[in-house]
């Protein structure tokens, strides 16, 4: 039998190369789908609002009323004001929730804040809770901006003020922090910045390339003069507790750091232990 000729070796040789250049194409176009899909839906992957309207404040909360605050952008959002149910501290705390639901899924904690004396704003941001626009890092700023304003109408300026964050409410209160600086800062869950927490959850993605949020909370916390206090629990599925530890241990005006045995949005991370510390700091007492 003749053996294959030299020729039609080379030949084969060149036909398999093609293939696996082809076929190296083929994926790399596919990656570039996926990660231009990934670039361009980031922001839903990234904010989950309930935008259904929210019920009047007092129906949700006795005592509570609706309060407009008017962005720099011109929009016109929603928040709930508590005022205290208890004996009254002097001092108010701005809620930044999280990344999913609305405001209502708060009524809870704040009822427990305004037990214990404190005024409360719970933040809505824009596209949650009936809200217009649409969320982003810088949306947000101005809508935590606005709140601030509207704090100080009510006769709660910053230094009275305990800004609380809660997950990707602490990107948002450790800017506003920077400009506003209030009498505390407690930050529950928080991340060194977003992209750490979407490389965590997205290993196979290049998240910092894409990402257009970025929430840089230990950056900004270099600069934020007030007492700073850290929540954080041990088994957190969302935000990694180490990401939190880094937090804490970055932070150059901490004075306290907690951790709690719990996921992410097990019960007591609303409830009366973390009402306690809130409260501690608002009396100084961290």
């Amino acid at each position: 039998m003749r053996g294959v000729s030299r020729t039609a070796c080379g030949r084969f040789a060149e036909t398999g190369v093609r293939r696996l250049v082809a076929l190296a194409l083929v994926v790399m176009a596919l990656a570039g789908v996926v990660v231009g899909s990934m670039w361009a839906l980031q922001r839903r992957l990234i904010y989950f609002p309930d935008d259904r309207p929210l019920p009047p404040a007092a129906q949700v909360l006795d005592g509570a009323r609706d309060v407009t605050l008017t962005t720099a952008d011109g929009l016109q959002l929603t928040a709930w004001f508590v005022p205290p149910s208890g004996t009254d501290t002097g001092m108010a705390v701005l809620v930044a929730h999280g990344n999913g639901g609305n405001i209502a899924d708060r009524a809870g904690f704040a009822a427990q804040l305004a037990a214990r004396g404190l005024a409360v704003l719970l933040l809505e941001y824009r596209g949650y809770g009936g809200n217009p626009g649409s969320p982003s890092e810088e949306g947000l700023a101005l809508d935590a901006e606005a709140a601030v304003a509207a704090l100080r109408d009510l006769g709660h300026p910053p230094e009275r003020t305990v800004y609380f964050g809660e997950s990707l409410g602490t990107g948002v209160v450790a800017r506003l922090a920077v400009t506003h600086p209030p009498a505390g800062v407690v930050l529950r869950s928080p991340f060194t910045e977003l992209a750490d927490v979407g490389a965590h959850h997205y290993p196979f993605l290049p998240v910092r390339a894409i990402l257009t949020d970025r929430f840089p909370v230990k950056d900004n916390l270099a600069r934020v003069t007030a007492p700073v206090v850290v929540i954080r629990g041990d088994r957190d599925s969302v935000v990694p507790t180490e990401l939190s530890r880094q937090v804490a241990a970055a932070a150059p005006t901490l004075v306290d750091e907690v951790v709690l045995t719990a996921d992410h949005n097990d019960p007591v991370m609303f409830g009366p232990r973390v009402a306690d510390v809130v409260t501690r700091l608002a009396a100084g007492r961290p």
